[in-house]
């Protein structure tokens, strides 16, 4: 509750200060490890996020997808594909219905060049978040870089029924007009 306190002050290093007295008190503490984690990336430090989060996950492997797919989000950000990579398809393991994991996952196959992979990845999103546009958005890129433009532009027509915003930077973006 301290911690949370300091947080809600818009004090994150006192609430880091007390998650650290936690973990000198009861080594590996889930909650204070994650919590850690989170204020440390928070606060643009991701090294420190990563090793807080890769503790976590070490120490409970089985405790959440959520777990694994915010180590997953540090990796990315940190250009460490092939870990992210691990992480998101660990999280989706352990929850098959994760669609941040199947976006995360996609977005990481796309920055490795695995565009087939990526399709699938990014497919899975859309069937699980219909509604969201940046798996389509990103189902589309990819389509593009495929050099699949008929499948761009229908889910480009697709986008227009709820995203039309989104469908126009596509438009503007890969020059395919529908």
């Amino acid at each position: 509750m301290v911690a949370m306190g300091w947080l809600l002050a818009g004090r994150p290093q006192r609430a880091q200060a007390v998650f650290t007295q936690m973990l000198e008190r009861w080594p590996g503490d889930a909650y204070a490890l994650a919590s850690r984690a989170y204020v440390a990336a928070q606060a643009g430090r991701l090294d420190d996020a990563i090793a807080d989060a890769h503790s976590l996950v070490e120490l409970h492997p089985q405790r959440s997808a959520g777990d694994w797919f915010n180590l997953a989000f540090l990796l990315e950000q940190r250009d460490r594909l092939d870990e992210a990579e691990r992480a998101f398809r660990r999280a989706l393991e352990l929850d098959p219905e994760l669609d941040r994991a199947w976006y995360g996952l996609g977005v990481a196959l796309i920055r490795q060049s695995r565009f087939d992979e990526a399709v699938a990845a990014l497919k899975r999103n859309t069937e699980l978040q219909p509604m969201s546009p940046y798996g389509w958005y990103q189902l589309a890129r990819v389509h593009v870089d495929r050099h699949d433009p008929d499948e761009a532009r229908r889910i480009i027509r697709h986008l227009k029924g709820f995203e039309p915003k989104v469908a126009a930077q596509l438009e503007r973006e890969t020059g395919l007009a529908t």
